[in-house]
């Protein structure tokens, strides 16, 4: 066993150091023991101390971030539906699938993640209160670029180049919302994985935005 080996190394040291002298010999396996002894009690208590300061609670920027981007997601997950399940355009279909698939497969991500943290999916906080200096960016209960009822409602009646443009428009404001708030997620956490998730939403985000702003000046202008 290495601890055997490591103590008779020890003491064939302490021993061809102290010579003849077994009370100094005694005194530095004491302190050796002793050392021993708070170390082990050191690393027991950072074991139990360091999971729970890593794990976010209940009121910390992680939770309140995965609380809201997973019903911003929600949003645009539904939205998405509406164009793929009405859309004529094969582009408008493959956006909406691809989009509806990433942010869910995201929100499985998120809600896992407050699982592991024994936290609720939701919470009794205001919409973005994670996030300071953040009055303002709610507008009737709602986060930054997220659709009312009435455009929902609107969205969900509509056909054609009509369904395509307004799809287009308010995925095109529901991405400039979120993208806001993952990089505030990515500025304020210091939990990997939520800075990893944020940076992946921001990248992707603002490679549909791009996207989506062709795909505006093709159909509007055919």
């Amino acid at each position: 066993m290495t601890v055997s080996t490591d103590s008779d190394a020890a003491a064939e040291a302490a021993a061809s150091v102290n010579g003849n002298r077994p009370g100094r010999a005694r005194r530095g396996w004491l302190l050796i023991g002793a050392a021993l002894l708070v170390g082990t009690m050191l690393g027991l208590g950072i074991g139990l101390v360091i999971p729970h300061l890593r794990t976010p609670g209940d009121d910390s920027v992680e939770a309140g971030f995965l609380r809201d981007m997973s019903t911003h997601h929600a949003q645009a997950v539904e939205m998405s539906m509406i164009a793929h399940e009405k859309s004529t355009d094969p582009d408008i279909v493959y956006l909406a699938n691809d989009i509806a698939l990433t942010q869910h497969g995201q929100i499985g991500y998120m809600q896992a993640w407050l699982r592991d943290w024994n936290l609720s999916p939701t919470s009794s906080e205001q919409p973005m209160a994670w996030m300071p200096d953040s009055a303002g960016s709610v507008v009737n209960g709602l986060m930054p670029g997220m659709a009312t009822a009435d455009q929902l409602a609107t969205l969900r009646k509509a056909t054609g180049k009509d369904l395509d443009v307004q799809y287009l428009t308010l995925m095109r404001a529901h991405h400039l919302g979120g993208i806001h708030m993952a990089q505030e997620a990515e500025r304020l956490s210091s939990n990997d994985d939520v800075t990893w998730l944020a940076g992946t939403m921001v990248a992707s985000q603002q490679g549909e935005i791009a996207l989506i702003d062709d795909m505006l000046k093709k159909i509007q202008g055919s």
